[in-house]
């Protein structure tokens, strides 16, 4: 459903951030040089990890604010949201990026870049989605 094509457009929409090279050269978006979203495909010891149950589509990873959160999402919907021992007790989910619908992707960045963003950026960039709020 969704492709790198809308990842990119909406992470980039977000304020101060840049798509630059993850250390194996694939891309990620940052803000302020903290990532948030990254393309992440399976690696040798996540596919003997996940056995049959691994997905062969493509790949993102997304931080999360905190492992409740993550959680909720593996256990909302398993079909789109996946971990690997390589994430264990780190705040982050791996997602099917070919089972998610738009809207669900769009919240996933966005919350995604929240939880990186300095707390400033991110407070005048709710201000200025929610007038009413601030």
């Amino acid at each position: 459903m969704a492709s790198w094509d809308d990842v990119r457009r909406i992470a980039l929409a977000l304020p101060e951030t840049t798509e630059r090279g993850s250390y194996d050269g694939l891309p990620a978006w940052r803000v302020r040089d903290k990532a948030f979203v990254w393309e992440r495909p399976l690696r040798r010891a996540d596919l003997a990890a996940l056995g049959d149950a691994a997905p062969d589509g493509p790949i993102l990873g997304a931080r999360v604010p905190d492992l409740g959160v993550k959680e909720a999402l593996l256990a909302d919907d398993p079909e789109v949201y996946f971990t690997t021992p390589h994430f264990d007790d780190y705040p982050a989910v791996l997602v099917r990026l070919d089972r998610i619908g738009l809207a669900e992707l769009t919240e996933l960045i966005t919350e995604a870049w929240y939880d990186r963003a300095p707390k400033r950026l991110a407070a005048a960039h709710q201000a200025k989605r929610d007038p009413a709020a601030g």
